[in-house]
């Protein structure tokens, strides 16, 4: 095949991604068939079988895992074009794709990009939530907030503030079972924590006195843990900029434990000059600020 065609890679990275034709035909909005017959076309094109069928679907073969990653960098660099010209010849509009953590990017970020929307009308943002570093040099996302601090060339940074963790439990859980005194007391409470092992769990260990299996409720999803604390699940860790939003969440063990982590705000240093690029990352700068004022200790 001499020059990829990326209708084709797209149908793969799709099956890759769904696991069956009809799944991944739904995902893209085309007929079984059609997409059917991309698949069938591309493999024609390499000479080489992508997929065996398997009870539980379709298998990728050797081939099909080793081209995975030149398919989803097609995809991503398909993705950046489409936003570049999205605003091409109009300064004020076009799409900005944002990434953020889970937590920021469903507790934080949605009333600062509401105030965002009626000062830039043009605008539409892309918003995705994921607590792994997206590749901004590779067009994955045009701004990035993260926790931790770049270390990439070619990438404006700025250091917003610290937001601050504490342990919290709704009222409810702390009106049943009592209210742990000191952090050694939360051994005999529900805890709200990680299944997999995390560096965040690993520090967390050296200084609680507890392990993963006193973990009642284990979930590797950050917002899963919020919901199951906000319910009264039991003890966990909120930054404190969103469990003072509820009074039914009460502070545990107030100032004996807690974490900080650093808050950046990323984007390419491409991308500065983009009128609607800079309105957002301005707006999210000044807006996230506001937030990380109320996450002091």
């Amino acid at each position: 095949m001499s020059d990829p065609d990326w209708s084709l890679y797209r149908a793969f990275l799709a099956v890759m991604t769904e696991g069956s034709l009809s799944a991944a035909a739904r995902a893209l909005g085309l007929t079984q068939p059609t997409l059917g017959r991309q698949v069938a076309e591309l493999e024609r094109g390499l000479g080489v079988a992508l997929f065996t069928r398997s009870p539980q679907g379709l298998k990728p073969t050797d081939a099909a895992l080793d081209l995975q990653s030149h398919a989803q960098a097609m995809a991503t660099a398909a993705g950046a074009l489409v936003r570049a010209a999205s605003g091409a010849g109009d300064t004020g509009r076009g799409v900005v794709r944002v990434t953020a953590s889970e937590i920021i990017g469903a507790e934080a970020l949605p009333p600062i990009l509401a105030d965002f929307r009626p000062r830039h009308p043009g605008v539409a943002v892309e918003l995705s939530l994921d607590n792994q570093q997206q590749d901004l040099l590779r067009g994955a996302a045009d701004i990035a907030v993260r926790m931790v601090r770049p270390t990439q060339d070619a990438l404006v940074a700025r250091r917003l503030a610290d937001t601050h963790l504490g342990l919290y439990a709704h009222r409810r859980y702390l009106e049943a079972e009592g209210v742990p005194a000191t952090v050694h007391d939360l051994k005999g409470h529900a805890l709200v924590g990680f299944d997999r092992e995390t560096p965040f769990l690993r520090g967390l260990m050296q200084r609680l006195p507890i392990s993963r299996d006193d973990f009642t409720l284990r979930a590797d999803n950050d917002l899963a843990q919020l919901a199951a604390i906000r319910a009264g699940c039991g003890v966990g860790f909120i930054q404190h900029g969103i469990a003072r939003r509820d009074p039914a969440l009460v502070p545990v063990c107030p100032g004996q434990i807690g974490f900080r982590l650093e808050v950046w705000l990323v984007m390419h240093e491409d991308l500065r000059a983009t009128p609607r690029m800079r309105a957002l990352f301005d707006h999210l700068a000044e807006g996230l600020a506001a937030f990380l004022a109320t996450s002091q200790p």
